[in-house]
């Protein structure tokens, strides 16, 4: 104890934050701050600690008030005041003296059952929590009793006692599991119901001791939460009860499958076992492993079961409808993870182990049906487990087998062109809408197309080339414009694949010159629109001439109308006689062999005239007359009325021999006419024994023989004045198709000799195996090596190449 004067003494057993003094209004308010940072700092239950020695503060008379003189000491470490106040008299100033005050060394301490009693109060009330009795304590008075023992540094003791008190009601949830129920599902919500118990029991525990979680927990390293310390003990004594965790799986993994068998499950009680094995970190081992062996079990079964009891259309749809549902289990109750494993397996048992089985079993069927829904599913599904090249390599095969059908089989040679027509359209449709415009489906289409219709060399070329006549003819008038050029469009498509594109130029321009001679085409626009898609496809030297022929026919117009205004078709023509006259250049049409008839006088005059004309107008070229494409009206008076009648010049020129005589015999008329036998009998066929008979046949039959007579037909009659009389289309004869084909020969022989001595004049020297390969290269159109081989012995044989003498296979180029 320390003395100032004889009025003021400070007891230094009292707390300095308990001295009372009197102070003026202008100090209450210093010393109220003081006390209430002191009473703050209690709040939080911390002991004031005095870690410095005090450093004494001396305030000296105020010179202004001689009636008092204050002297205060002030601690630095504790927060509390001491003053020490005192009123004098007034007497002369003494020196001032200095309060020193001195603390105990002794700090505050606990009582010492304070941390049993705490958790005896906790340890209660963890107990009621896991019994699901009521606990008489109060929630906050725990929460600050776990707040008290952390801030008295007892946090670690306490998580060790919770931890075990913890493991002591899990072990006993769990092992009461131990024997239950044989039915599965009472037992899997049993095992449902001490999760979801288990789950909110350390959540209450977790909110009671929230104050250990938020300091002790985070402040030492490799401790757990609570909430993982709890799920940590679920999982060791899930394991020591290996019974339970056997019979939870496998009541799991029955489930599932019953449910794949159509049987109705609670799925509630599923996704939350699951959630279960999730929150514990055994998932992976104790469910997904074997639940994915009882998947992979469970559809390869199914998969051998069924490809042996439905056809490929009803599989499909059934694995389509397999692999839905394994989706959306996955999505409602298993883990995410373990959708891409289930699903792979599923894909692997009912697909990949199958996809031989399916193609060989159903998939000839669905393309000749035309199942475009079916083939896009197959597509599908196949293109889940990388199986395209098996449905590519299927396709090919199946276009080349459907196809040799329709180009090997001659008896359908008629039908040839429509049926590929109709069989690329199938294709096209299934490539769209089955297989999602996939590019390489796309080329092996092609190259299975180009494969057959190149089986037969020459006739499929042939026969597009006729198909389009066909179609450009006039008599195709049940088509509109647009159809028309779809139908050009889709003949187009079979030109392409044609390797030998001469013979179908050879035949095509033969057919088009007949359409243009006879004015038997449907539409100049569309013969102008397919010659110009074949100079896009080919270039202009491939229908140079083709083109030609319609300058041609554009020039003839405008001789015949110059020709009819010169003033030798006005003074010189026979009356009641009009000619139209075609001048075609040689080089621009097929070329036709030469047929001499005998011409009524009327016709030979009007011959000579146009000559002369022709002649006057262009010196320097001769006119050659072609009758075996001419055409004519005649007209012809019958008992029974006049009639008018377009039939060809042969049947012209016997139609008027009529004029002079009633009957006539056969030969009579082939010596009277000059016609070739077999095309005269053609011809008179036609006239007495087609559909109009303008004349009459003695004997009555089909064939015409040496020995018949014919008649003027005076009984004839007709409801239309102008009547057609077709000529007897005699199918392609032989010696017409063989002298096509010899032209198209010809040319290719021209072709390949321009091509070797092409080559050879570039390289001099060249070995016969690269001479071939070069040729092969340049060549567009079909040949074989020995044939190439004669070209190249003829050229020799002409002095063009020799063989070099020290190497017969390496030939030299002669300049």
């Amino acid at each position: 104890m320390s003395q100032t004067n004889d009025n003021t003494t400070t007891n230094n057993k009292r707390p300095a934050h308990t001295t009372t003094s009197y102070l003026p209004a202008a100090m209450k308010k210093a010393k109220s701050e003081a006390v209430a940072s002191s009473l703050d700092r209690n709040k939080n239950g911390i002991p004031f600690r005095f870690d410095d020695p005090p450093s004494p503060t001396t305030i000296e008379d105020d010179p202004t008030n001689p009636n008092y003189d204050v002297v205060a000491h002030s601690s630095g470490g504790g927060g509390g005041v001491t003053s020490n106040l005192s009123r004098k008299k007034a007497t002369p100033p003494h020196p001032a003296k200095k309060l020193v005050i001195k603390l105990l060394k002794a700090k505050p301490t606990l009582p010492t059952n304070f941390e049993d009693k705490t958790w005896t109060s906790l340890k209660s009330a963890i107990s009621a929590i896991f019994l699901k009795q009521p606990d008489p304590c109060d929630l906050e008075k725990l929460y600050q009793a776990v707040n008290d023992l952390c801030l008295h540094k007892l946090g670690g003791s306490l998580y060790q006692r919770i931890e075990k008190e913890c493991e002591i009601h899990t072990s006993a949830a769990l092992e009461s599991l131990v024997g239950q129920s044989e039915d599965l599902v009472v037992f899997l919500t049993l095992v449902g119901k001490c999760w979801q118990d288990f789950c909110d029991q350390m959540l209450m525990i977790r909110g009671i001791a929230l104050y250990l979680d938020r300091t002790y927990v985070k402040q030492t390293p490799n401790v757990c939460s609570l909430w993982d310390m709890g799920l940590q003990l679920f999982r060791k004594h899930l394991s020591l009860a290996a019974e339970v965790e056997h019979k939870t799986v496998f009541g799991l993994l029955k489930m599932i499958e019953s449910e794949r068998l159509g049987e109705a499950v609670d799925r509630a009680l599923l996704n939350h076992l699951l959630k279960m094995f999730t929150a514990l970190g055994i998932y992976s081992e104790s469910f997904e492993k074997p639940f994915l062996d009882r998947t992979s079990e469970f559809y390869a079964a199914e998969g051998v079961k069924y490809m042996q009891q439905s056809d490929v259309s009803d599989y499909l749809k059934h694995v389509e409808v397999r692999l839905h549902e394994e989706n959306e289990r996955c999505l409602l109750c298993l883990d995410e993870s373990t959708r891409k494993p289930v699903i792979a397996a599923a894909e692997r048992q009912l697909l990949e182990c199958h996809i031989s089985a399916i193609i060989d079993k159903g998939f000839m069927m669905l393309m000749d049906a035309n199942r475009i829904d079916d083939l896009q599913r197959m597509y599908s599904l196949f293109f889940r487990v990388n199986a395209l090249e098996s449905l590519r390599l299927a396709i090919s095969s199946y276009i080349r087998k459907t196809g040799q059908g329709i180009v090997m089989d001659e008896e359908k040679d008629k039908d040839m062109v429509s049926s590929l027509l109709e069989f690329k359209g199938s294709l096209d449709t299934i490539w769209e809408e089955s297989f999602a415009k996939n590019e390489a489906f796309c080329n092996t289409i092609k190259d299975a197309f180009e494969h057959l219709i190149n089986l037969r060399q020459n006739r499929p070329a042939e026969l597009i080339a006729k198909f389009l006549d066909e179609k450009l003819r006039a008599g195709n008038k049940g088509t509109s414009e647009e159809e028309l050029e779809g139908t050009l469009d889709k003949i187009l498509v079979l030109f392409r694949f044609i390797q030998g594109k001469d013979v179908f130029e050879a035949f095509y321009k033969k057919d088009l010159a007949k359409r243009l001679l006879l004015g038997k085409s449907a539409s100049i626009d569309a013969e102008k629109s397919i010659i110009s898609k074949l100079k896009t496809e080919c270039g202009s030297q491939f229908t140079n001439k083709l083109e030609g022929m319609f300058k041609d026919i554009e020039l003839s117009k405008e001789i015949n109308e110059s020709f009819k205004q010169s003033s030798q078709a006005r003074t010189k023509l026979p009356s009641g006689i009009e000619l139209s006259v075609h001048v075609l250049t040689t080089g621009y049409w097929p070329t036709y062999p030469p047929m001499d008839i005998r011409l009524p006088h009327e016709l030979n005059v009007y011959q000579d005239i146009f000559k002369e004309f022709y002649l006057s107008k262009y010196s320097g070229r001769r006119l050659m007359w072609q009758n075996s494409l001419g055409h004519c009206v005649l007209k012809a008076e019958y008992p029974k009325g006049k009639k008018e009648l377009a039939v060809s010049l042969f049947q012209t020129v016997v139609l008027m021999l009529f004029n002079d005589a009633q009957k006539l015999s056969f030969q009579d008329i082939k010596d009277s006419t000059g016609i070739e036998d077999k095309e005269l009998r053609r011809t008179l066929q036609s006239l007495a024994c087609g559909k109009v008979r303008v004349l009459q046949k003695l004997p009555k039959g089909r064939e015409v023989d040496d020995d018949d007579s014919f008649l003027f037909n005076e009984e004839f009659t007709a409801p239309l004045y102008r009547i057609k009389v077709n000529a007897i289309q005699m199918k392609e004869t032989v010696e017409e198709n063989t002298s096509t084909t010899e032209r198209v020969f010809q040319d290719r022989q021209y072709q390949v000799d321009a091509a070797i001595v092409r080559i050879m004049k570039t390289r001099k020297v060249l070995s016969h195996t690269l001479l071939i390969t070069e040729l092969f290269q340049q060549l567009k159109f079909p040949i074989k090596p020995a044939d190439l081989k004669k070209r190249i012995e003829s050229l020799i044989d002409r002095e063009y190449l020799e063989r070099d003498k020290s190497n017969p296979q390496i030939y030299n180029y002669l300049a």
